[in-house]
């Protein structure tokens, strides 16, 4: 018998996470490594477990996650979106709950290219009268 498991699709700036719910006891696997190893910023795991506390199944599934590109935070928020999703996939009536969280939204906001003549985006170089 095939095990029955729920998947969702993470982005956040460059971040791209792959999640897969599976019915369990709680426990978060990310990259092959345990979740407190992961990500030891207590901060980020908080984000990463807002959409299991707001729909109240974090001692439902075992949540299997491959994410790629990005950092920390960019991580953290794709494996966000992916959880949220899945959810979505397992229950649609956590619909409302998770909108109204602001889970199912792609955070579009990626880092602005750096512009010629200038050290950075919107920097300027010093400006200098005489």
């Amino acid at each position: 018998m095939a095990e029955i498991q729920y998947y969702g699709t993470g982005r956040r700036k460059t971040a791209v996470a792959r999640v897969y719910l599976r019915p369990g006891t709680g426990k978060i696997v990310v990259n092959r490594r345990d979740f407190d190893n992961f990500f030891p910023n207590r901060v980020l795991k908080m984000v990463i477990r807002q959409p299991l506390l707001l729909t109240e199944t974090q001692d439902k599934f075992d949540i299997l996650v491959n994410v790629d590109g990005g950092g920390s935070t960019g991580q953290a928020g794709a494996i966000r979106h992916g959880i949220s999703r899945a959810l979505l996939e397992y229950n649609g009536e956590f619909r409302p709950q998770l909108k109204a969280g602001g889970f199912l939204t792609r955070d579009a906001r990626k880092v602005e290219r750096k512009k010629p003549g200038q050290p950075k985006a919107r920097k300027r170089f010093q400006f200098s009268k005489r």
